[in-house]
């Protein structure tokens, strides 16, 4: 495994409260795979979800950096020892947090990347509920059966800067805690609201209760993404890659396409993007 020591020391935000002396940061040292930190964190890698205690893996500089920029609390760092002096000035600045030196060999035990710089961190992501999500300009995206994390992490990162106020994460999608789609969210997990492991059906009753308009991406809509009206309060459903939307819920959905030429369809992050940018075109348009 290969670190990246060319780690952008200027650009790590630190809350004023952690801008205190470097000599008040304190290293343990951890040497073994039986360690229980060390143990915690494979075990979540294995499930692809969150640790005992809640908290995810976040395996970048830029990860760590914006779990702070965005006040999540970072419970622990775990530190390959010859990616140290690359990370010294980031490692001075957590003086409330637990850092951890590692042999590289227990490091490389447990990244998930081929070219790493050297840094683990436990992060305690925020919690919402289905209410919480449906209060406001309200824009969400629900994920139906959503596998491959990297398209996960995207959308995550597309509804962000779309504008959208929260996602969805039904039963059967992949877990947004998944390292990979952790890291291709590129932070927004940590501000962007979200609920995950969803009931479909008390979704869609709440959805009716609080009077949002659902649209579902399907090939063979008759509405296109142009005609539909994204201005009011609504819900739009991205399906999973292999079968798309369930019947249940395009059976309670106005059906959207995205009109293209030759392709039948998208791949489920491209088609959330181009729904997303159309919604945020219609919500941002003068009258």
């Amino acid at each position: 495994m290969r670190y990246d020591r060319s780690v952008p020391e200027t650009s790590v935000y630190f809350p004023r409260s952690e801008r205190l002396p470097p000599a008040m940061t304190r290293f343990e040292h951890v040497t073994s795979t039986a360690n229980p930190l060390v143990r915690q964190i494979r075990r979540a890698l294995g499930r692809g979800g969150l640790t005992e205690d809640g908290c995810c893996i976040a395996e970048t500089v830029h990860l760590l950096e914006e779990a702070l920029r965005s006040e999540c609390e970072v419970r622990a760092v775990l530190v390959a020892e010859s990616a140290r002096p690359a990370l010294e000035k980031l490692l001075e600045r957590l003086v409330s947090v637990r850092v951890a030196l590692t042999p590289d060999s227990v490091f490389r035990s447990l990244s998930t990347l081929e070219s790493s710089q050297g840094l683990l961190a436990l992060v305690r992501a925020p919690a919402w509920s289905l209410p919480q999500l449906l209060s406001g300009q309200i824009l969400l995206v629900v994920l139906d059966g959503i596998q491959d994390p990297g398209n996960a992490g995207t959308i995550l990162r597309t509804a962000e800067a779309f504008g959208a106020s929260g996602l969805v994460f039904l039963k059967g999608t992949v877990s947004p805690f998944n390292p990979k789609a952790v890291r291709a969210s590129a932070g927004s997990l940590f501000r962007l609201p979200f609920v995950w492991g969803a009931d479909a059906q008390r979704m869609m009753a709440a959805f009716r209760e609080h009077g949002l308009a659902v649209y579902a991406a399907t090939p063979s809509g008759c509405t296109t993404a142009a005609q539909a009206d994204f201005r009011r309060p609504c819900a739009l459903i991205i399906g999973s890659e292999a079968r798309g939307v369930s019947d249940l819920l395009r059976a309670d959905a106005t059906q959207v396409r995205i009109p293209t030429r030759r392709v039948e369809s998208l791949n489920a992050a491209v088609a959330t993007a181009i729904l997303l940018y159309e919604a945020w075109q219609q919500r941002t348009r003068s009258p």
